[in-house]
């Protein structure tokens, strides 16, 4: 650890004496460091010339590496101080509009029949790959599938368009209505506008235009603020319509065929609390939780 924390030092400031000073070690300890580095390696990771060092084509391939080592020794060390008091911890990979419309604002309800669990939750749309990522269950749509893993059916996924109480005072809006307002765009998922204008016979040229977001959540948001018409799942905008703060723009809704689900590798099940919240979250969202 030492040696290659004084290389990656040496490497960005480019000599021992610099290197020292950010380390906190002397001279001459930063230079044994990569001395002893370069003798283990059998190759010169630096060029000498006039006290200042620069890379070898050696040293420029290895510094990548380096880094990126002990930039991954570090987290996991922040991860170990973050939670060392926790009987448990679960590492939670969630769609983002999901997690932060409504897993974040329930997990509270679930620490309160468990008071030991903590979490480490991370935003992600890729599919996770349980063998490199440092997951222990994900909340994706059915479409992004894990192989070797466990998929657990969590909710179908229904859209439903909504607007600010302004904007749709008058009660629900006619399709062609609708058209005549700025339709606000999900940026990774396009064709949903014109998806629900096709299942209702109306013709669905027009529906692409509008601003562009990238999350569901930012549409909720933005459909809030006036800015248009959103389109996006039931579950993300059950919060904001109950509190108020987002109004129905249309009696149907649209079903996509997918589903959220939960996906997580076999040794999750030996995890403390895995079982427990995997089943209030499969209850949660069937709407039977006591």
């Amino acid at each position: 650890m030492g040696e290659l924390e004084a290389f990656c030092a040496c490497a960005r400031v480019g000599t021992t004496t610099g290197a020292a000073r950010e380390l906190g070690l002397t001279q001459s300890a930063v230079s044994r460091s990569i001395a002893a580095l370069e003798d283990r390696l059998g190759v010169a990771l630096f060029t000498r010339a006039r006290q200042r060092l620069a890379l070898s084509d050696a040293g420029r391939s290895f510094r990548g590496e380096a880094e990126a080592l002990l930039a991954r020794l570090d987290a996991a060390a922040t991860s170990v101080m973050a939670f060392g008091g926790q009987e448990a911890v679960l590492r939670i990979s969630v769609l983002p509009s999901f997690g932060r419309s409504w897993l974040i604002p329930k997990l509270a309800d679930f620490r309160a029949t468990m008071p030991g669990m903590s979490f480490d939750v991370a935003a992600r749309l890729a599919p996770v790959n349980f063998d490199t990522d440092p997951f222990d269950l994900a909340i994706q749509r059915s479409a992004q599938r894990a192989g070797g893993a466990h998929h657990l059916h969590l909710l179908d996924e229904s859209l439903v368009a909504v607007a600010s109480p302004k904007l749709a005072r008058s009660g629900p809006l006619s399709d062609e209505a609708m058209l005549a307002l700025p339709l606000l765009q999900q940026s990774t998922r396009p064709t949903l506008w014109p998806d629900w204008f096709r299942a209702s016979g109306v013709d669905p040229r027009r529906a692409l235009r509008g601003a562009r977001f990238d999350h569901f959540d930012m549409v909720a948001d933005a459909a809030a603020a006036g800015l248009g018409v959103g389109l996006v799942p039931e579950v993300v905008a059950e919060r904001a319509l109950a509190e108020g703060r987002l109004a129905l723009a249309s009696a149907r809704r649209l079903e996509t065929g997918e589903a959220y689900t939960l996906i997580y590798p076999e040794r999750s099940e030996a995890l403390p609390g895995f079982a427990r919240f995997r089943d209030w979250l499969a209850a949660e969202l069937a709407g039977i939780w006591a």
